[in-house]
């Protein structure tokens, strides 16, 4: 079997690329077989979405709550790698079958753990040398030119070509990498995760929707060479081979950036030491609550933080209640839209060992609001050089030769129908359920 993972490709934006013949190679393909749309996770980051691909699992149980976690019972926060994930993965169950696995690039796969087989790591690898497994694999990657990502901060430029020329540069070595070790190591299973895809999304989104701006045209080609590279793909597989394409949540145009903190700073919940807003680790004892990205409310509770001042019990509850209740009613100050569309209680989605690093509260924004935990800003929103944004709807799974039998599913069922679809034990303690039969 082989999967490929497309970060925050829309399926509404392959069906429409598909009408308009971008996707020429695509069209015909999810023709072959059964393609579904698919709900991504809260919070929704990449990290997060691929880990609970990977072990058909919800945060609770693997660990890993968004781009930036925080130690529990602390105030310190960290990025979250394998090594913090508390669950296998789908190549570990894969390869104790016997099977030999590969996998490239997916998220939270640095650093590289023990696999049956070989894997190289994600774009949070710091140095090629430290990013495969076996050790040794990285020389040859060197010498194809492998690149672990682009840098996303040339797409904070105004000229964005450098930017682009990056792209294109990392597909091209990706994709002449992927299809070196396809033909020269042995594989039962072979997964490549591509990350440009969210890259360009981020920066030039917005221009594509809108159909016009200097790198609209830019941005439909860098896509019709996914398109392409696909196809290469599916020219070297044999009739044996199940191949499954899929993304980990949506995109869209992203309005505003909302900075949660500023709200809760301006409302009273959080306050600073010396009107420092530099770091979570200097807030005061009277605060009551702080804010990570994207939308994560942690209540700052007695006996649980260091500077705990809300008592569990009714005043927690009433901590939240009044949190959830302020959120919804948080409306953007130039349109007067509502920005957020809900807010959930951790035990309503989170359950599992690791339930007690879950935030309190997720706020789930409205199409177009992006929730961030930056401190020491002086306005409530703001549009910088990021124009598009993830969505939890809008996900897509597609598996040639096989029929998705729900059409309402999460990514967390992706797992257990790979194990399915090479006839291997699903493990008792996943979440997520087969989507074929």
């Amino acid at each position: 079997m082989v999967v490929v993972g497309l970060d925050g490709v829309p399926y509404s934006f392959v069906n429409r690329m598909i009408g308009e013949s971008v996707f020429s190679h695509l069209g015909r393909l999810f023709g072959d077989g059964s393609w579904k749309r698919m709900n991504s996770v809260l919070p929704t980051v990449s990290s997060v979405a691929w880990s609970s691909f990977m072990t058909g699992k919800n945060p609770g149980k693997h660990n890993i709550y968004g781009f930036q976690d925080r130690r529990p019972r602390t105030y310190d926060t960290y990025i979250p790698l394998s090594t913090d994930m508390k669950s296998d993965t789908l190549w570990e169950v894969i390869g104790r079958t016997g099977r030999r696995v590969g996998v490239m690039n997916v998220p939270v796969t640095y650093p590289p753990r023990e696999v049956n087989g070989f894997l190289v790591g994600c774009f949070l690898s710091p140095d090629l040398n430290k990013a495969t497994y076996p050790r040794q694999l990285a020389r040859k990657l060197s010498e194809l030119g492998y690149r672990i990502d682009v840098d996303p901060w040339k797409g904070r430029e105004k000229d964005k070509t450098p930017f682009l020329d990056d792209l294109n540069e990392v597909l091209s070595r990706r994709a002449a990498t992927m299809f070196y070790l396809m033909e020269h190591e042995e594989w039962d299973f072979f997964m490549t995760h591509f990350m440009g895809t969210d890259r360009i999304n981020h920066f030039l989104w917005e221009q594509m929707e809108l159909g016009e701006g200097p790198y609209a045209a830019a941005f439909l080609d860098y896509y019709r060479k996914i398109d392409e590279m696909i196809a290469g793909l599916v020219s070297r597989l044999d009739g044996r081979t199940t191949l499954a394409v899929l993304s980990d949540h949506g995109f869209c145009t992203l309005k505003k950036e909302v900075y949660i903190n500023h709200w809760l700073v301006d409302g009273g919940w959080l306050v600073f030491d010396n009107q420092n807003e530099q770091s979570i680790k200097e807030i005061d004892e009277r605060s009551r609550a702080f804010s990570l990205d994207p939308g994560r409310i942690y209540v700052n509770l007695r006996g649980r933080e260091p500077k705990g001042s809300v008592a569990p019990g009714d005043e927690y509850e009433r901590v939240r209640a009044e949190l959830a209740e302020g959120l919804a009613e948080l409306t953007d100050p130039d349109s007067g839209e509502q920005m957020i569309e809900k807010v959930v209680k951790r035990e309503e989605i989170y359950f599992g060992d690791s339930f007690d690093a879950a935030p309190d509260l997720i706020a789930v924004p409205r199409r177009g609001y992006d929730l961030k935990g930056a401190l020491n800003r002086p306005e409530l929103t703001h549009k910088g050089e990021l124009v598009g944004m993830h969505t939890f709807e809008d996900a897509f799974l597609f598996i040639r030769g096989e029929e998705i039998t729900r059409d309402e599913f999460s990514i967390v069922d992706v797992m257990p129908t790979v194990l399915s679809l090479l006839r291997v034990p699903i493990p008792s303690d996943v979440d997520g359920r087969s989507l074929v039969d």
